[in-house]
């Protein structure tokens, strides 16, 4: 038998408004996702079970490594350059990153990449960071990004800019070091 975990009512009204000006964005809110009371494994529609999140909020969503010093300074970066705060936050170690993660078709420990979770699509590795410029409007924020723009930085093949990318995210911690807990 499977039983749904029940979401609380005020994480699924906070979780859906963008944060007041300088305060702590809301939790995004728990929504039923099922297990087998029996402890077997049951085949889950991550799409589905996840819907929630874009049921009342079509921004997407940004996962990022909690504890890390880069990703933590990542996300500062996008918040500051997102005064209409198009984009919304959850690190990958909360239990809506996780499910996201399994949406996203990753393992739900997975910590290695930022993903960006569109409603029906997830972007990881140095897509999401070149689809999170473009939702900013980034480098030329003054004027609408066209596809010449991004272009522009989708010249080096996805496998280039992906070595590159890991690189940087293996070695993360040694460079920029950890933090105890998460900022958000």
């Amino acid at each position: 038998m499977l039983q749904a975990a029940r979401p609380r009512a005020e994480d699924a009204v906070a979780g859906h408004r963008p944060p007041a000006a300088g305060g702590r964005p809301p939790r995004l809110p728990d929504f039923p996702a099922a297990v087998s009371t029996t402890g077997e494994k049951q085949c889950l529609d991550w799409a589905e079970a996840t819907a929630g999140f874009f049921r009342d909020d079509s921004r997407p969503i940004m996962l990022f490594d909690g504890v890390c010093n880069m990703c933590n300074g990542g996300v500062r970066f996008v918040r500051g350059n997102d005064p209409n705060r198009r984009i919304r936050f959850e690190a990958l170690q909360s239990e809506a990153g996780k499910m996201l993660l399994q949406r996203s078709g990753r393992a739900p420990n997975d910590i290695s990449s930022v993903v960006l979770v569109e409603k029906d699509r997830s972007y990881i590795k140095s897509e999401a960071v070149l689809r999170i410029m473009e939702y900013l409007r980034l480098p030329f924020p003054k004027k609408k990004n066209t596809a010449i723009d991004m272009h522009i930085f989708s010249l080096p093949r996805r496998f280039v800019r992906d070595f590159a990318y890991d690189n940087v995210a293996n070695n993360r911690y040694a460079f920029f070091g950890r933090s105890d807990s998460c900022e958000l």
